[in-house]
């Protein structure tokens, strides 16, 4: 059973005049996205088993959906099940002017299977879980450390649904996606990878630490982390290196795309502290709106984090245009001095940068150049805190 909210969703097409590929995991909404915005258009649904037994057998049958002389938008929803699909759309393009929408899991994925994204003339805008601005009323911070921000996992009538949906989750993308797709021969293996590296969310990735441990080579483990990104099932940040004046580490951190994730696929223990897995949840809960915020209201920043090879580190900087900022991610209620010597280290190296804590505390603070922020209002308040 599941509460039924209509959440109002940041997200918006980056053009009116151009086509459009969608991209984001499972569950984010963008088929809810579309129905909602776009019902009344030509509308061709790939997991609808006629149109792809049609389009599949004969790709040129799709201009046989289009009324003569259409001029609105053709949307074609998981055009990752018929890649080949593209080249049609390219020539519609080409010779009708047709605009399309089309939505998949990955880009990378489908210029693996050898097809062109339509070389240049259709632009890229990707969808996240809900951010605590879209939940609204219905936000509590609690919840979204604990399920995540899938609308199904959050709207779910209980923690016991909750933890059903996302395994059920987890299992169909292996099923569906990694198994069918034949991205990897051995699922057993990939299915223990995907435990074992719920232990590097929020950390710098070790390949061959993690290879030993699943008794793989390097190279396997590194692919096992290329498929997770293809699917965008997770992401990394690289080091943070322009202008260096300290030697950097050279590895990245590693993030599931949503908390809720993370907090499932994580083994707990009797040796597990509290600590130790609620606070990568809660940074890469924080990661995952700066992402969001970021696509919808185009600001632009690249994200990286810091971190020196003498293990000084910052969890989160971002750099474009609007500025430099750096952020350090606290599961504490109060604020020491040594929680804040990374950014007065990054600081000190980068005069220009702006500086926060981000903590589980109730009152904003001040330490020299650092500003110290309650992690809900940095939630609830983000558009204001990027732009």
């Amino acid at each position: 059973m599941y509460i039924i909210y209509m959440f109002s969703r940041s997200f918006t097409l980056p053009t009116e005049t151009q086509s459009v590929f969608i991209f984001g995991p499972r569950g984010t909404g963008k088929t809810t996205w579309l129905k909602t915005h776009l019902s009344s258009h030509v509308y061709i649904d790939l997991l609808h088993g006629d149109n792809f037994l049609r389009l599949s057998a004969r790709p040129a049958s799709i201009e046989e959906l289009i009324p003569p002389g259409y001029t609105d938008w053709i949307v074609i929803d998981e055009i990752q099940r018929i890649p080949t699909l593209l080249h049609e759309v390219h020539r519609l393009i080409e010779s009708k002017n047709y605009r399309f929408i089309m939505t998949g899991s990955s880009a990378r994925a489908l210029r693996k299977k050898g097809v062109n994204l339509l070389a240049g003339r259709a632009l890229t805008a990707n969808m996240y879980p809900l951010t605590a601005t879209e939940l609204g009323e219905t936000f509590s911070l609690k919840q979204s450390i604990r399920c995540g921000h899938l609308p199904m996992a959050y709207t779910a009538a209980s923690d016991q649904e909750r933890e059903a949906y996302l395994k059920a989750y987890i299992q169909a993308y292996i099923r569906e996606e990694v198994h069918q797709e034949g991205l990897t021969r051995n699922i057993s293996a990939f299915s223990r990878f995907l435990e074992i590296a719920s232990f590097s969310h929020g950390s710098v990735v070790n390949y061959t630490e993690i290879g030993r441990e699943l008794g793989r080579n390097r190279k396997v483990v590194e692919n096992y982390f290329s498929i997770l990104e293809d699917l965008l099932l997770g992401c990394t940040l690289p080091v943070f290196r322009k202008r260096a004046k300290r030697d950097m580490t050279a590895r990245p951190k590693f993030y599931f795309f949503d908390t809720g994730i993370y907090q499932t696929l994580r083994p707990r223990g009797p040796l597990d502290s509290f600590s130790e897995i609620s606070g990568p949840a809660i940074e890469g809960l924080f990661l995952q709106e700066v992402r969001a915020h970021n696509e919808y209201h185009r600001y632009g920043y690249e994200l990286f984090f810091w971190r020196t090879t003498s293990n000084i580190e910052v969890d989160l900087v971002l750099y474009g245009v609007r500025g430099l900022k750096a952020f350090e991610i606290k599961h504490a209620q109060r604020i020491r001095e040594k929680d804040l010597k990374g950014l007065q280290a990054f600081g000190a190296d980068y005069p220009s940068a702006q500086l926060y804590v981000i903590y589980m505390g109730t009152k904003t603070e001040y330490h020299g150049r650092i500003t110290v922020l309650p992690f809900d209002w940095a939630l609830t308040h983000m558009q204001e805190l990027l732009s």
